[in-house]
Order: C-alpha cells, then structure tokens, then sequence
C-alpha cells in the first residue's frame, strides 16, 4: 500500500473511531444515530440470515443492468455524434446542461410507458449515467493521436479493423473513465428511485426500515451500500491506473 492509501486508512478509521466515541458517550444520541459496531453488527446479521438477500439481489441485478445499457447505448450515440460534426455541434451544449435537468421528475412517464416494477427503475438509472459515456467517447476519440491515424491509412487498414485495431485501444482508458461514471450513477439511480417507485431492493428496505424505526436495520443496509460501492469503485480504479499507465507508454 502506498504512503498516500495508508494516510487515507489512518483517515478513516479516525472517523469511525470518533463517531463511535462520540455516540457512546451520548453526544450523538441513539435515536439519531447508531454507533458503527452496531451497524457492522446488524449487517453481519442480516447478511446472515438471509432476510435482505431478496433486495440485495433485486437493486444489484437493476445496477449491473442499468450500468450496461447505459454503457452500450453511450458508446453508440458518442460514436455517431462523434462522426457526425453538424449534430455535434448542436447536442453538445446539451450535453453539458445536462446534469442540472431534475431526472427524476420523468419517473410518472416512464410508469406510465414501462408500467410498476423494475423497468422505470433500470429506466431512470440509465438516463442518469448514460450521458458519462457519450462524453466520455466524445473524449477519447478526440484523444487518438493522429499519428496512429496515419499509421492505419499507410497500411491500408479497412475501417473496421482500424477502429477495433487503433481507434479502440487508444480510447480505452477514456472510456473505462465513461464506465466508472456509468456505474456511480446507475447505484445513485437506482437506489434513489427504489425510495419512490419500489417495492422491493435496497433502497425500499432503507425506506422501509426509516419509517418504522428500525435503526439498526437501516444503518446496517446503508453501511452494506457503502461498502459495496467502495470495494467495487477500488477494483475499477485498480483497472483504470493499469490502462491510464499503458496509456502513457
């Protein structure tokens, strides 16, 4: 471990041990707030007895499908407004606006289109994350040095090879930055619409415990989410350096 991942360690085990004291002692009240050991307690129990598997599934499920439509369907509209200069220049304006639009207030269309279930869900995940990868495509394809352009043109590369061969390639490391946007934004989706629009997942059950004053069991989901992007935010970065390092090469 680096200098710099030791002192954010030291961090935050700092923070854990000060919000611990600090609702032990009763600064913090319990209606308020639990102390860490018994969310870690509570989460160690519920992943135990199963009681929340059901939602974990369902809102992890919604995430990854979510993160892959979002992916895919970026990938293409940046690929043809890329190609496409006129229609670039009239959405990209749009594109920077974008995230000050309320997404949310779309949820009654999309029951309306998709019906109650988990498709406004998946729906509304992927209108948030789905603008981080057009222009994150935008990005690395404006990036490709054209020298490995010239390269493809002395060879006589068809332009499918020349896209799978150079253009691919040399964008990844732009890209796979789209891809790990795409899945912050798909868990903000679709753990924020399961509040509303829900019956079930992650979300619904924090909802739920909320209202009916189950701290421990809130915390404890709220921790399990918090670990879950964490540890998945940690591998992306770890694949990320590995791309941005051969990048620089």
């Amino acid at each position: 471990m680096t200098s710099a991942g030791w002192i954010r360690l030291v961090v935050v085990v700092g923070a854990i041990a000060i919000i611990e004291c600090l609702c032990r002692s009763g600064i913090i009240a319990h209606t308020v707030m639990i102390p860490p050991s018994q969310m870690a307690s509570g989460l160690f129990h519920i992943l135990a007895t199963g009681e929340y598997t059901a939602d974990i599934v369902s809102s992890l499920g919604s995430v990854v499908l979510a993160t892959i439509i979002a992916v895919i369907l970026g990938f293409l509209v940046g690929l043809l407004i890329h190609a496409l200069p006129v229609l670039r220049e009239l959405i990209e304006p749009l594109l920077v606006s974008y995230y000050a639009i309320p997404t949310f207030m779309f949820y009654p269309v999309f029951i309306i289109l998709f019906g109650v279930g988990r498709k406004p869900i998946i729906a509304i995940a992927v209108l948030l994350a789905i603008v981080a990868m057009i222009t994150a495509t935008l990005n690395g394809l404006d990036r490709i040095p054209a020298v490995l352009r010239r390269t493809a043109t002395l060879y006589r590369m068809s332009r499918i090879k020349t896209a799978l061969l150079i253009d691919l390639p040399a964008a990844a490391p732009y890209l796979f930055t789209g891809v790990k946007l795409c899945v912050a934004y798909a868990f903000i989706g679709v753990i924020a619409s399961e509040f509303i629009l829900s019956g079930s997942g992650l979300g619904y059950a924090i909802g739920y415990a909320y209202n009916n004053f189950q701290n421990q069991n809130m915390y404890a989901l709220m921790l399990l989410i918090i670990i879950l992007v964490t540890a998945i935010n940690a591998v992306l970065d770890v694949i990320d350096k590995r791309l941005q390092a051969r990048r620089q090469r």
